[in-house]
């Protein structure tokens, strides 16, 4: 008997990987796509961590690590393995990075079924002027902290958090590469930037031959308001660049999940109200759009998260969705979301919605 037949034989825990196909499309079933021109296949639906900390110390989140390890269990479990977070996230208290740390600490087994992505530039990690920015050394000191809060060796996906003018980019994109090399990141990133921004950095990837050239731009974009000023024209930019766009608050911080179907339901004290991402004049023509979308929804047999997902899955240029989940129903739902595919009269019914004026 062959030494490979003992061990299937035998019980041996690494019996459930004998037979594997010689090519893997999906993780739980989950979709894939390649995150911009590199080799990098990430899933459908994303998990952005930016609600998860430790809200017993007043940093500002809302989920704590107990809450966040079941959401965390359960991605896996969906196939949503690409997490996003930030240094900064949580009133610059490192404290998402924290909580996925103790996760991976406490399943080693599961760090290479993570895609795990973090951002750096805003002011961290310390008090003087050079605990912010793009430098060189501010770069390496904020990933040397990042992997420490992460309890990592590697990170996945590198983003810059925001473009930083004072700082020449040569130099920031050399700090990269040299992260690269050491294999102490993976994939580089950027979040937050204007095409004028992307075309310099661009033009020195291209004049130097950068191995570590960017692979996905992380903007700010929901279907109701498209994308903000100064930042609009960026996701047709990046799909003519073969660079994956990833939306940032896909879900419009909660006015896309089905919560909001009545303008009785949007006004003072409202957390989307007072943030200003509705206003007084601008939130009936969004209720009667989300009235509508909400009854396309149901008349499909599905919520609206998951009609938005589906339908932002499909655009030209547009990357996985990273969408946040405070439970795990949420993380269920979004998932399921990214399994869906809409026919061509349902994106129809969807644009018109969307296009139309009151």
């Amino acid at each position: 008997m062959s030494e490979d037949n003992q061990k299937a034989k035998s019980g041996d825990p690494e019996d459930k990987f004998y037979g594997l196909p010689f090519k893997i499309e999906r993780f739980k079933d989950m979709p894939f796509r390649f995150l911009g021109k590199s080799g990098l296949k990430v899933p459908n639906i994303g998990l952005g961590t930016w609600k998860i900390g430790y809200p017993e110390k007043g940093d500002g989140s809302r989920v704590g690590e107990k809450e966040a390890f079941e959401i965390f269990d359960q991605a896996i479990a969906s196939g949503v393995n690409f997490w996003d977070t930030a240094n900064r996230y949580n009133n610059a208290s490192g404290n998402s990075e924290r909580v996925i740390g103790n996760w991976l600490a406490s399943h080693p087994n599961q760090r290479r079924n993570v895609v795990l992505a973090t951002k750096l530039g805003g002011a961290m990690d310390g008090i003087t002027p050079n605990h912010c920015g793009l430098s060189r050394g501010n770069i390496l000191d904020s990933v040397y902290a990042s992997l420490e809060r992460l309890r990592t060796d590697y990170i996945d996906l590198l983003y810059f958090h925001l473009f930083d003018p004072l700082t020449p980019p040569e130099e920031s994109l050399a700090a990269i590469e040299d992260l690269v090399r050491q294999d102490l990141v993976r994939y580089f990133a950027v979040s937050n930037f204007t095409v004028a921004q992307l075309k310099i950095y661009r033009r020195i990837e291209k004049d130097r031959t950068l191995r570590s050239r960017i692979v996905a731009v992380q903007n700010q974009f929901d279907i109701l308001n498209g994308e903000r000023d100064p930042y609009d024209g960026v996701l047709d930019y990046t799909g003519r660049e073969g660079i994956s766009f990833i939306a940032w608050s896909p879900l419009a911080k909660g006015l896309l999940t089905g919560r909001y179907t009545g303008s009785e339901h949007i006004g003072a004290g409202d957390r989307l109200f007072d943030e200003g991402e509705l206003k007084a004049g601008s939130a009936i023509p969004h209720v009667l759009k989300l009235q509508q979308l909400t009854a396309l929804s149901a008349a499909w047999g599905m919520g609206l998260n998951q009609l938005v997902i589906s339908y932002m899955l499909g655009l030209p240029g547009m990357g996985p969705v990273i969408a946040s989940s405070s439970s795990v129903a949420q993380l269920i739902s979004n998932a399921e979301a990214g399994k869906i595919n809409l026919n061509e009269d349902q994106k129809k019914q969807i644009g018109k919605i969307l296009t139309q004026l009151h």
